[in-house]
């Protein structure tokens, strides 16, 4: 591995680290996706936050993801992630399953195997926090028990 690949690695660690300290798995191969989908049941909800490095991930993204799964009243069944740019094979599998634009960082939220709500990278880049942390509450509240 070179110096670059070490680097990232580390700091993608750091990164992932932020979400699945605070309950949400890492999804990092294309089987672990297909294994998480394919056995969900019909009605439970699925958050799914696409990690990055960029800015916005770690000041917008992450944070808002983290705040309204912990404190909103209602809440997915599952919450998972993975880790665009790292995890390539486990980015593209789940954006087969999102069937959006590629977006990094994004959320998205499902009812079973069925996307229910998207949020791209243009809906959290350059917005107020508390706009973002709105945007998730307001899926959750619409489609999670």
């Amino acid at each position: 591995m070179n110096a670059y690949d070490a680097y990232m690695k580390e700091l993608a660690a750091q990164m992932r680290g932020e979400l699945t300290e605070n309950g949400f798995t890492s999804l990092e191969s294309d089987t672990d996706v297909e294994n998480h989908m394919k056995h969900i049941d019909a009605n439970d909800t699925t958050f799914v936050v696409i990690n990055s490095t960029c800015g916005c991930a770690a000041g917008l993204a992450r944070p808002a993801a983290v705040a309204v799964a912990e404190q909103n009243e209602k809440k997915p069944t599952h919450k998972v992630t993975v880790f665009a740019g790292q995890d390539k094979e486990a980015t593209a599998k789940m954006r087969e399953y999102i069937q959006q634009a590629p977006s990094s960082p994004s959320y998205a939220l499902f009812k079973g195997d069925q996307l229910v709500h998207f949020i791209p990278r243009e809906h959290i880049e350059g917005r107020d926090i508390n706009d973002i942390a709105m945007d998730i509450k307001d899926a959750f509240d619409t489609h999670c028990e």
